[in-house]
Protein backbone atom coordinates (compact mmCIF):
# COMPACT_ATOMS: atom_id res chain seq x y z
CA UNK A 1 0.00 0.00 0.00
CA UNK A 2 1.08 3.37 -1.12
CA UNK A 3 2.48 5.73 1.77
CA UNK A 4 4.62 8.77 2.23
CA UNK A 5 5.04 7.42 6.15
CA UNK A 6 8.52 5.49 7.11
CA UNK A 7 8.07 1.56 7.23
CA UNK A 8 10.01 -0.55 9.40
CA UNK A 9 11.36 -4.13 8.76
CA UNK A 10 11.49 -6.39 11.82
CA UNK A 11 12.51 -10.05 11.64
CA UNK A 12 10.75 -12.30 13.81
CA UNK A 13 13.88 -13.59 15.60
CA UNK A 14 12.70 -15.80 18.41
CA UNK A 15 12.71 -12.93 20.87
CA UNK A 16 9.85 -11.21 18.82
CA UNK A 17 8.18 -14.61 17.96
CA UNK A 18 7.66 -14.75 21.59
CA UNK A 19 6.24 -11.85 21.99
CA UNK A 20 3.93 -11.90 19.19
CA UNK A 21 3.33 -15.27 20.75
CA UNK A 22 2.37 -13.86 24.13
CA UNK A 23 0.27 -10.94 22.03
CA UNK A 24 -1.90 -13.95 20.84
CA UNK A 25 -2.82 -15.23 23.67
CA UNK A 26 -4.26 -11.63 24.75
CA UNK A 27 -5.42 -11.16 21.61
CA UNK A 28 -6.61 -14.28 19.83
CA UNK A 29 -7.87 -14.61 16.10
CA UNK A 30 -5.77 -11.48 15.22
CA UNK A 31 -2.89 -11.76 12.49
CA UNK A 32 0.84 -11.62 13.18
CA UNK A 33 1.73 -7.91 11.93
CA UNK A 34 -2.00 -6.69 13.64
CA UNK A 35 -0.46 -8.14 17.19
CA UNK A 36 2.90 -6.16 16.96
CA UNK A 37 1.16 -3.33 16.20
CA UNK A 38 -0.61 -4.15 19.24
CA UNK A 39 2.62 -4.91 21.35
CA UNK A 40 3.98 -1.20 19.99
CA UNK A 41 1.21 1.05 21.15
CA UNK A 42 0.87 -1.30 24.23
CA UNK A 43 4.55 -1.10 25.08
CA UNK A 44 4.39 2.69 24.42
CA UNK A 45 1.43 3.54 26.71
CA UNK A 46 3.44 1.14 29.30
CA UNK A 47 6.54 3.43 28.83
CA UNK A 48 4.32 6.86 29.44
CA UNK A 49 2.65 5.05 32.48
CA UNK A 50 5.72 4.08 33.80
CA UNK A 51 7.42 7.54 33.25
CA UNK A 52 4.69 9.57 34.85
CA UNK A 53 4.86 6.99 37.59
CA UNK A 54 8.78 7.82 38.27
CA UNK A 55 7.91 11.71 38.08
CA UNK A 56 5.34 10.83 40.57
CA UNK A 57 7.60 9.36 42.67
CA UNK A 58 10.60 11.67 42.57
CA UNK A 59 8.53 14.58 43.24
CA UNK A 60 7.20 13.09 46.20
CA UNK A 61 10.52 12.23 47.68
CA UNK A 62 11.61 15.89 47.18
CA UNK A 63 8.55 17.09 49.27
CA UNK A 64 9.14 14.83 51.67
CA UNK A 65 12.90 15.60 52.59
CA UNK A 66 12.46 19.21 51.66
CA UNK A 67 13.67 21.41 54.60
CA UNK A 68 14.73 18.77 56.74
CA UNK A 69 18.11 19.53 56.66
CA UNK A 70 18.58 22.98 56.73
CA UNK A 71 20.74 22.56 59.73
CA UNK A 72 23.42 20.14 57.79
CA UNK A 73 24.81 23.43 55.71
CA UNK A 74 25.80 26.58 57.70
CA UNK A 75 25.28 30.26 56.54
CA UNK A 76 27.30 31.08 53.84
CA UNK A 77 28.17 27.72 52.77
CA UNK A 78 27.40 27.70 48.72
CA UNK A 79 29.20 31.27 48.53
CA UNK A 80 32.15 29.91 50.41
CA UNK A 81 32.13 27.18 48.29
CA UNK A 82 32.07 28.95 45.14
CA UNK A 83 35.09 30.60 46.74
CA UNK A 84 37.47 28.34 45.16
CA UNK A 85 35.73 28.04 41.48
CA UNK A 86 37.03 29.20 38.39
CA UNK A 87 35.75 32.88 36.71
Amino acid sequence: MPTTRPRHQITETPAVARAIDLAAQRWPGEPRSKLLLRLVTTGAATLEDTHDAEIERRLAAIKETSGKYTDAFPPGYLAELRRDWPD
